[in-house]
């Protein structure tokens, strides 16, 4: 019966008596120059897969990933450093290649390809071989949606393939119910409005100024630098088309503009929506007379962003309706 342990032994018999010592040397330098070449070899065969861009063309199963990688933010960066894979996963891809003949990378089915783990090793903390990378480590938006509504970056970042800086409206795939209304607000990029500045995300009064208010209020907004007018600025045809208003420094009232002004529910304001906060009003002086009796609405005496009736404002508008009377005795008697 054939036993390989025996013609092992005779083979290792053979080679230590048979054979001289200068074959041996020879023999023994040959094999090890052999293995330092496989060694080789498969060294670069494993960089070349792991960290050579070309690579992941090798199999052409996904050109328009590459081609919009190419003309991307992150093309400097090489795809193995997002794109983590198993060798288990590695043999699999090539085998459905070259044996099924897959051309084509199949969809993501919503998977998260690039988890945030991997995003943050650039983006928020300094990493040395990329220091230019954009920090995020202040922002107020990823750190709502990233810390504590728990979404992955590629949700907002990549949901469409290598196209980093999300669209305009792209808060609308998840926000669904936020669509606005109002005159020439129906399109504008979420981020015109929505600001990294306050603490809810929400419109501070100088974002609405931005559009709405003068030009020294958008050169500060600009010099702040915040995501949403670095990357969302609103254009200057949108500026000019915005409807300018002055809100006196000693105006009542001086609280954001949203508190009556709801783009995602109302056109405009329903000036009805005063009493809301004013309960009392009607109670008060000539409101009863004006607001009940005559069914005349806030607006109509109470200018927007000025609000207080002035002597100077009574004299052009109170003397539409009557004479003139000194607002002080629209209160008392």
């Amino acid at each position: 019966m054939f036993n390989p342990f025996n013609l092992l032994d005779k083979l290792i018999k053979w080679y230590s008596e048979k054979v001289s010592r200068k074959a041996k040397i020879i023999t023994a330098i040959a094999f090890l120059s052999f293995l330092i070449g496989v060694g080789l070899v498969g060294y670069k065969i494993n960089d070349y897969f792991e960290h050579d861009p070309a690579a992941c063309m090798f199999c052409h199963v996904h050109d328009d990933a590459n081609k919009a990688w190419a003309k991307s933010k992150h093309n400097v960066v090489n795809c193995h450093e997002c794109h983590h894979s198993t060798k288990k996963d590695q043999v699999v891809q090539l085998y459905r290649f070259a044996v099924l003949g897959q051309k084509k990378v199949e969809p993501r089915h919503g998977k998260i390809i690039v988890p945030w783990k991997l995003c943050v090793n650039c983006h928020w903390e300094t990493n040395a071989k990329y220091p230019e990378a954009r920090k995020i480590n202040r922002s107020r938006y990823h750190a709502k949606h990233m810390f504590t509504e728990q979404v992955e970056c590629a949700k907002c970042h990549g949901y469409k393939i290598h196209q980093f800086l999300p669209e305009e409206r792209f808060c609308n795939t998840c926000h669904k119910d936020k669509q606005v209304h109002g005159t020439g607000m129906e399109k504008l990029p979420c981020l015109n409005c929505h600001t990294d500045r306050t603490k809810d995300l929400r419109p501070g009064r100088k974002k609405c100024l931005f559009c709405h208010g003068e030009e020294a209020v958008r050169k500060e907004l600009i010099a702040d630098g915040a995501i949403d007018v670095k990357f969302f600025q609103p254009s200057s045809a949108t500026v000019k088309k915005a409807i300018k208003i002055k809100v006196p420094a000693d105006a009542p009232m001086q609280f954001n503009c949203y508190e009556c002004h709801k783009p995602h529910e109302a056109v405009r304001p329903d000036w009805g929506n005063c009493l809301n906060c004013h309960v009392n009003i009607p109670n008060v002086g000539k409101h009863g007379l004006h607001v009940k009796s005559m069914g005349m609405k806030c607006k109509e005496c109470h200018k927007p962003h000025s609000w207080r009736v002035t002597n100077e404002s009574a004299k052009k508008e109170c003397v539409k309706c009557h004479e003139y009377r000194e607002p002080r005795k629209f209160i008392g008697s």
